[in-house]
């Protein structure tokens, strides 16, 4: 049987082997835009929370961490900083519960539940449960 191919990644949560982390509390925004710009700039100098035309709603996210594509494969992911929330804006509407920018955010938990290990205590319990 020909094994399957797939692509392979990995996530280095170290922050460069550096012991202080970057805390970006409160600074993590979810804008309904694009900038057309990738890199470092003064964002508050700049930037005020408005968009002509449009009204900006706001909604205060659970604990996240922030990951960066690193130089070279994009399948090797390193950690730059880490926050605690996460605003996300909507043009117009107030954020929901159906919100597929929340949404997505269950897949975590999914994920957790998919990649856990089971113990032979919790097969014997489904086991026993079924029959």
């Amino acid at each position: 049987m020909e094994e399957e191919k797939g692509t392979t990644g990995s996530i280095n949560l170290s922050l460069n082997g550096r012991e202080e982390k970057i805390n970006l509390s409160g600074q993590v925004h979810h804008l309904p835009c694009c900038i057309k710009f990738n890199g470092p700039c003064n964002v508050s100098q700049y930037f005020k929370p408005k968009l002509k035309g449009f009204v900006l709603v706001k909604n205060n996210s659970g604990k996240r961490k922030a990951y960066d594509v690193s130089e070279g494969n994009s399948n090797d992911w390193e950690m730059k900083a880490k926050f605690d929330k996460l605003t996300y804006w909507n043009h117009d509407t107030p954020p929901s519960k159906d919100d597929p920018f929340l949404r997505s955010f269950h897949w975590f938990t999914v994920a957790e539940a998919l990649h856990k290990q089971v113990k032979a205590e919790d097969l014997a319990t489904i086991n026993a449960a079924l029959t």
